[in-house]
């Protein structure tokens, strides 16, 4: 009953200006920083562990950014979902379509890092052309079918579960779908190695270079940014990567995490940092987030 009540109220709020919905996202993110004690400590640790040079302060403050963006794209996702694509295509604007263009022909992987607007630009550039993805089954069945469908609604694209595992997606690949590939976090140990992020080992998936190996496959970043306000989204879409993949399986992974550090620091409160990136630690290493801090 209440994840109806929850997809009803998502429904009435995408008829208002998305600057309204950016002021009630903000207010939803002030509530969860308030209310979901656990998650914010999650995202307080990640921040230590990435920025030790700013001060507690420094870091609180943005923990109750992220949670304001967070909230932004919670409610902003019925966007996605119901609203007509010439309101999308006026959202979310997309540039360097050309490097996208450019790569035609050929297998494409879009490395997509967990920033807030990946949802937006997921849903936008299936209005260009059909992709497919992998996607992690919610436990909420209800919130999980609309996911889906709202993830659905353009075009002819492919959703995986992760239950599938990367093989239909590579045939997908071969067929002319761009894969829009999100590696960037803690899936446990299988196909991990241990590489920095922010100067901390963390357990991070090869699935980039192998599949770019095993495909021959071309690497396309996509960052999604989220702007201010009621000024939309754009999705970025960066120059194909030269030389990749690299010399070796783990050159290529390091690779991948330092882009993704470049690309954090530029919008630092749009990266998810809600998820428990370093959980999976190497032989012996004390977990980070065993014990509470307070607040």
């Amino acid at each position: 009953m209440i994840t109806r009540l929850a997809l009803g109220l998502m429904w009435l709020l995408h008829f208002l200006p998305l600057s309204v919905q950016a002021a009630l996202g903000r207010g939803l993110g002030w509530l969860l920083h308030t209310l979901a004690g656990k998650r914010r400590r999650i995202a307080q640790t990640n921040l230590r562990l990435c920025f030790p040079h700013l001060s507690e302060a420094e870091r609180n403050a943005l923990v109750r950014r992220h949670f304001s963006v967070f909230g932004r794209s919670f409610i902003e996702r019925g966007l996605l979902w119901w609203a007509s694509p010439s309101r999308l295509r006026r959202i979310v604007r997309i540039e360097g379509l050309h490097h996208l263009a450019a790569q035609a022909g050929q297998p494409i992987i879009l490395l997509v890092p967990h920033f807030v607007g990946l949802d937006m630009g997921w849903t936008r550039l299936t209005l260009e052309q059909d992709m497919v993805s992998i996607y992690a089954n919610q436990k909420n069945l209800l919130f999980n079918a609309a996911l889906y469908r709202g993830r659905m609604r353009f075009g002819n694209s492919q959703l995986l579960s992760r239950q599938q595992g990367t093989r239909p997606a590579l045939r997908a690949m071969r067929a002319g779908r761009p894969f829009y590939y999100l590696p960037d976090m803690d899936y446990g140990q299988r196909d991990t190695i241990f590489v920095p992020f922010f100067g901390v080992p963390a357990a991070t998936i090869t699935g980039l270079s192998r599949l770019a190996r095993m495909g021959q496959a071309v690497v396309v970043p996509v960052i999604t940014r989220m702007l201010p306000g009621g000024q939309g989204y754009v999705v970025d879409i960066q120059p194909a990567w030269t030389d990749f993949p690299g010399s070796s399986i783990e050159a290529d992974t390091r690779r991948m995490n330092a882009y993704v550090e470049n690309e954090v620091l530029k919008l630092p409160e749009q990266y998810f940092w809600l998820h428990k990136r370093f959980k999976t630690r190497p032989p012996g290493e004390v977990g980070f987030y065993n014990k509470k801090k307070p607040d």
